[in-house]
This record gives structure tokens, sequence and C-alpha cells, in this order.
């Protein structure tokens, strides 16, 4: 085990912890740790802006440079008398050292599928798109200026988003470590990032409204950070209940009795992340072509899953940086109306850039932000018209609908400043290479059953405190507004729109219950401070977990009538976005459960009104230990202590002997020369079915002419297709053809290993002059392109 790797990194995420405190505590003074939940994120935002921009340049000078500006940043905050409560910020080192080493030791100790270490493999060691990851790090981490070359398309910038992997190779960089240990540090630091943002976050919306914020605080770190859905839990029942009425339930929520039905032992940590289905006719699936009428799952993939899996994904790595862009959304509504310049600042100074980080490194995630803001302007108790121009905001009508409306009007405004801002930010991976999608409506929606399964635990919650909130609020009112919801929901449900009728409602008490009377100034109350807003915490109020609530709502119902049309359906569309959802979710569930259990002002005298008033925390109770299920099971049925360590490689070479030597000896060289090697690689490493999944590319970082079939998705079929036909012509074609590929794509090194010669009949780029092995191993033999070829590479 690298002890010493561990501890190296983790002092590196507390020294960052530390000084983006100081930045914080002046940019969020009136959270109530000062920022320290989110310090780790702005430290790093800060960091990678610069490298982003300079690294054009030289990535070296980027990163010093960041380094640099960051540190002018605490001296610059440091020297305007900020706060620092030591107390808070020792709290927040404490849940990011936490979380950071129960990631390692989930690395270590819990290995899905059972290998021997937490392996960055293919198909059949691991599932997912770690080679993907681990290629994009190391090319990073080899790379001299930005953007990156395709380690899949030599010769061409990266065309995926590479934001996260870019952050990953700085710290690596920093640290001096091997890409097969950072890789893995790495997921173990974004996990930190999101546990430790999630906590600080949710417990400053929680003190906004008198609820105990660590409390609050642990509740969300519990859904981001260990809660599965709700497939786990319904599993469990349908294992414990007699096979007639197991069958029964089986039937009517749509899950096979199988995993749990069977024991512990048939846990599959796999199957909860497959739950919502696709109606598909019109496409072939990536593995084979779809009957007309096939159904097949959408990813469903919550945070505890996608970290235990251990892809090193952009849905992943992206979660921080949204919530980091939720304070600065918390940030707004905490601040007085008086403040109109910090007000500004907060929305179009300091959002706009986390935009754009965001869109470098989760695309899907960039318009979020805008969309945060928006609702938050609308939402905030401070009124929306002074962010305006006074001589604007003037002409506007003092009446209750032109203030609402103008509240939405203002908000969009903001937020379509935020998009353009953001994509300034983020201009130099706009200008590179994309694959533009289409934008398509109205796809095969999802059943009632299907989003309470992935929603359910979250539904559950905010509708207990929203139901809560309204009785004290609005009295008998908000009874028949519950039932009327009921008869909404099953109403939809039956038209095949059961998203509008589960969140409309939600919506509606959202919004009524952000319009409390008395606490909202209005355009000439300039004096107003959200202080007073907030000094009625107990009360029947509600607050900024409301931005959030329906900000997931939009979000989750959004990509029920509109995807991006691909291949894959609408798959890839709800993998996406429902983290974001989820991750909103958990900032808002913390106060919300935590106020619905520690509420007592609405408790009758009588045993059997407090009987009736324990019921629906019991029931949520229930249904926490229900969702958290899951991460134990996933741990105990994966778990293996032999032999620790954090090093992804290992399984080289007991597992690819053939194989290992070479790619170690390709992985030493220096430089980034290009390979070829058999194309297209994809999810599988089996050298017997010619599938090789680009390795030496994939886990080295250098370029191969042609890689992963993904490319086809980036870049388009016909250049997919034509460097798939030049890659075999290399190998098998004429000496000719061959010496002026070799020639054209730069290529340096012939890779011709078990998958090379699987792939290819016969293979005769030994024949062209100027093309002579360099290195022989057990299985690979491996040419290099001299200045002697007819216009070979040197």
């Amino acid at each position: 085990m690298e002890y010493g790797l561990v501890a190296l990194w983790l002092a590196l995420y507390l020294a960052l912890l530390v000084a983006g405190s100081v930045v914080t505590s002046w940019l969020f003074p009136r959270f109530e740790d000062g920022g320290s939940g989110v310090a780790v994120v702005l430290s790093v935002t800060v960091v990678w802006l610069v490298t982003f921009f300079v690294g054009r340049l030289s990535m070296t000078a980027g990163i010093w440079l960041g380094v640099a500006v960051l540190v002018g940043l605490v001296v610059l905050a440091g020297s305007r008398g900020v706060d620092l409560d030591l107390g808070r910020i020792g709290e927040s080192c404490l849940v990011f050292s936490a979380a950071f080493l129960f990631l390692v030791g989930m690395r270590v100790f819990a290995v899905p599928l059972g290998a021997s270490d937490p392996v960055i493999a293919p198909l059949p060691l691991a599932i997912g798109e770690k080679m993907l990851d681990f290629g994009l790090l190391k090319s990073l981490v080899r790379t001299e200026a930005l953007p990156p070359e395709d380690v899949w398309f030599a010769g061409e910038p990266v065309a995926y988003y590479y934001g996260g992997h870019l952050v990953a190779a700085i710290l690596t960089r920093i640290t001096g470590t091997a890409g097969r240990f950072a890789y893995n540090l790495s997921l173990a630091g974004f996990y930190a990032m999101l546990v430790t943002a999630v906590y600080g976050v949710a417990g400053n919306v929680a003190a906004d409204r008198s609820i105990p914020r660590r409390l609050a605080g642990v509740l969300s770190v519990f859904a981001v950070g260990l809660a599965s859905n709700l497939t786990t839990p319904v599993r469990a029942v349908l294992a414990l209940l007699p096979d007639g009425p197991s069958a029964w339930l089986a039937g009517v929520v749509g899950i096979e009795r199988d995993g749990l039905a069977d024991g512990l032992g048939q846990f599959y940590y796999f199957d909860a992340s497959r739950v919502i289905t696709d109606h598909r006719s019109d496409f072939a699936f990536q593995f084979g072509d779809a009957d007309p009428g096939a159904t097949a799952p959408t990813i469903n993939e919550f945070p505890f899953f996608s970290w235990f899996n251990g892809d090193m994904h952009a849905h992943m790595m992206s979660t921080a940086f949204l919530v980091f862009a939720a304070a600065v959304c918390l940030a707004y509504y905490r601040t007085p109306a008086r403040e109109v310049t910090r007000r500004r600042l907060l929305v179009v100074g300091v959002l706009p850039p986390v935009a754009g980080l965001l869109a470098v490194t989760n695309t899907w995630s960039f318009p979020t932000p805008a969309g945060l803001a928006l609702l938050t302007v609308a939402l905030a108790p401070a009124d929306a018209r002074s962010l305006l121009p006074e001589p604007l905001a003037d002409r506007f009508p003092e009446t209750a609908l032109w203030r609402e409306g103008s509240r939405l009007a203002v908000g969009l405004g903001v937020a379509v400043a935020v998009v353009a801002l953001g994509l300034l930010w983020s201009l130099p991976f706009w200008l590179g290479p994309a694959s533009g999608r289409e934008i398509a409506v109205l796809p095969d929606r999802s059943s009632l059953t299907e989003l309470l399964l992935v929603h359910g635990l979250f539904l559950a919650s905010f509708l207990a405190y929203l139901a809560a909130r309204g009785r004290q609020r609005f009295g008998e009112r908000a009874t028949t507004a519950t039932i009327g919801s009921a008869v909404a929901i099953a109403g939809f449900a039956v038209l095949d729109l059961a998203a509008l009728g589960l969140f409309v409602p939600l919506v509606g008490a959202c919004w009524a219950l952000a319009r409390r009377p008395g606490t909202t100034p209005s355009a000439a109350e300039p004096a107003g401070d959200t202080d007073r807003a907030r000094s009625d915490g107990g009360a029947a109020s509600a607050g900024f977990e409301t931005v959030l609530i329906v900000a997931g709502i939009g979000l989750v119902t959004l990509i029920e009538f509109v995807y991006l049309k691909e291949p894959t359906g609408r798959m890839n569309t709800v993998f996406k976005v429902s983290m974001q959802v989820w991750v909103l979710w958990s900032l808002a569930l913390g106060p919300a459960l935590a106020w619905v259990f520690t509420n007592r002002a609405t408790v009758p005298e009588d045993t059997l009104g407090r009987v009736r008033s324990a019921l629906p925390r019991v029931a949520l109770a229930v249904l926490v230990v229900g969702a958290g299920l899951y991460a134990p099971l996933a741990a105990t049925t994966a778990f293996d202590g032999s032999d620790p360590t954090l090093d992804g490689l290992a399984y080289l070479d007991s597992e690819y002997p053939e194989e290992a030597a070479a790619i170690h000896w390709l992985d030493d060289r220096s430089g980034r020369p290009v390979l070829v090697t058999a194309a297209p690689g994809g999810y599988t490493w089996d050298a017997s079915d010619g599938e090789g999944s680009s390795a030496p590319a994939s886990l080295t970082g250098r370029p191969t002419v042609l890689g992963w079939f993904h490319e086809a998705q980036y870049r388009g079929d016909e250049p997919y297709r034509e460097r798939l036909r030049d890659v075999r012509t290399i190998y098998t074609g004429e000496p000719e053809e061959q010496a002026a590929l070799l020639e054209r794509y730069d290529v340096r090194y012939v890779y011709v290993g078990p998958v090379e010669r699987a792939t290819y009949d016969q293979i005769t780029v030994d024949a062209v002059a100027g093309v002579e092995p360099v290195e022989e191993f057990d299985g690979v033999t491996i040419y290099r392109v001299t200045d002697d070829s007819e216009g070979g590479s040197s």
C-alpha cells in the first residue's frame, strides 16, 4: 500500500482547502462555515482557469502561474481583514479527510467483478470507460501545451470534454505522481471535494433556516456519498415476502426477482444503475441491432455507484463544481438588497467562469448554472429589479403581477449573461473539434414506477417537508392542495406524463412558500436585509432549498420531453442530467429532512395526534435506511483484503503477460511518438477475439492512428471509416501504400501483438523499407519507422 502517496495527496488537498478558505471567507461572508466547504473547489478552479488559458503556450507555466494567482488571491483577501473561523476550517478538513480516506479504502479493498486490485482496465476485468479516462489523464500529463492530442485519433486535438482530467493532470504534475497511482488518488479527491462541498453548502442552507447545521450536512452527505435509488431496498422487500406476494409486487414495480432474492452472494452492484427503460425501434444498439419494439435500459447512476464502479468520468468530476455554482447562488440569495455590487459580482463575475469550467469538464452541466441563476434571482428575498440601473428599475409598475414577471424577466437576463460569459471563459474549447448532435423531442417517457424507483427518496422527503411547511403557512388549504396533487399524479400517469404529475405540484408548493408575505424586500426598500427574512426559520417559510428543489425538477422534467439524439437513444441524456439532479437534490435533502425530524412546532398535544404526527417521520427514517443498504452490500460483496495497492496497472503482468512488457516499454519512452495499433478498440480486451481496447495507447497516453469506436461519434462516420481502412492498409497493404500512410500519420512505432495478429490475416508492414524491429518481447514486436522509410517518420 502506497501510504506515502496517500499522505502527499491529502496534504496537498488540505493546503488547497486552507488557502481557499481565506478567499471564500471574503467571497461568502454570510456563510456559517466561511465557505470552507467549497474552498478546495475554489482553489482548484483558480489554478484550472489559469492553466486552461496559459496552457495553450505551456502547461508547466500555466500550472505554476495558476498556483501563483491563487497565492495572490489569498494575500489580497487576507489584506482585507477577513475573519477566519479556524474551528469551521478544521471541521471541513476533517470531513474532507474522512471522505478521501474512505474512497481510498474503497478503491483498495472493494473491487467490482472480483479483480485483485483497483484495475484501470476494460472487460472482462472491469466495466466502464476507464481506458478512455486513463488515456486522457496520461495524455494531459505528457503534453506540453493544450489542447492535448487525441490518444485515439493521432494528429488531431481531443474531441471530448477533458476539463476534469485536466484537474487530475494538474495535481499529478504538481505531486510528481505516476499516472497509475494518480488515477485512483484523483478519484478519491473528486469524491472528497463533492462530499465536503455538499456538507458545507447544505449546512449553510440549513443555518439560514434555523435548522441544525451539522445534521443537515450529514444527511446531505449520506444522500450524495452513500445512498442509492430504491431498487435495492425494493429487492430486499421482495426477498423477504412469500413467493405469491413477492411475485405480484415484482410485477407491479417492474423489477425481476433476482439479486437479493437469492441471497447476499447474488447481489450484483450494476443492476441498480439500469432502471428506466427506453423503447427503441429506430436505431441499432451499440452491441448489436435492436429488434423492432425492443427496450433497453437508460443509465441511472447515483454518485456512490459511479465512484464504486471506478470510472474517472466527466459526470462525476463535474459534480463538486456544480455544488460550487450552487454556493455562489446561495451567497446571492443571502446578500441584502442594498449590496447591489456584491450581488452583481456573484452572478455575472463569479458564476460565469465556473460555468466555463463546467463546459470543458462536462458539457452537459454547462447550462445548469444559468438555470440556477434564473431561479435564484427570481426567488431570492432581494427584488431582482435592484440589479438593473435605477432608471430602468423604476419603470416597472408596482403590482404583484409585474413584480413576479419582472423577477422572471431579470432572472432570464442574468441566465443569458451567465451562458454568454461562460462561453467566453471556455472559448478555446468551443473553437476546437466538436461532434454536432441533433436535439430531439418527445422521447419514450419514464413510467410512474420508474420515476419513483429512481427519485423516490427525494420525492418523499420533499413532499413531507413542503406539506408540513404548507400546513404551517396555509392551514387546511395545504391539505386540499395535497389531495389535488394526488389526483394530478394519477391523471398525468394515465396520460403517459408521469413526470408532470409528480413535479408540477412540487414546483407550485415551492413557489408559494418562497413568496411568504412580509419577508420580501421591494425595490423601494434598498436597506432591507435577508437577515430579517431568515429570522423566522422555524416559522412557516422556506428558503434556498426551494431553489434547489425546483432546479432539480426542471432538469428531470426537461429530459422527459427533450433529449440529444444519439445511436443509443436518450440513454446519455438521462445519464448525464440525472446525476446533476441527484447532486442538487442532495443539497436540499439534508435541510429538508433535518427540519422534518427536529421540528416540533406542529406536534399535537394528545397521544393519538402525536402518533399520527410521528408516522411520516418513521416512514422517512425507514426510507433513508433502505437507501443506505446498497453501499454496504456493494462493498462487502466486492471486498478483497489481499495485497492492497493503489496501482491501477498492477494487473498487467499477471493478466496480460504477453503484452505487459511491451506496454511498459512504450510508457517509458520520452515525447509523444505516434503508434499504430489494431483498430477499432472497444470495451473488451481479449486477444483471442481480436479485441484489444487500444491498450498500448490507452495505458500510455501515446496517440494511435485510430483507437476506440467512439471516435466515429466524436468525428463522424466517414473520417472514422477512412482511418479504419488506412490502419488495415498499414498492416496488410502494399509497401508503397504503407509507406505513404506511415508518413501521412507521422507514425513512429508499429505495434504487432496478439490482437493485431488476430485482427489481420497477413501482416506485411515489416517488408516496408525503413521499418525495422526496435524491441521484441514474448508476444509483441514493436517496429520503428526510421528516416530510411519511403516517406516514413523520424
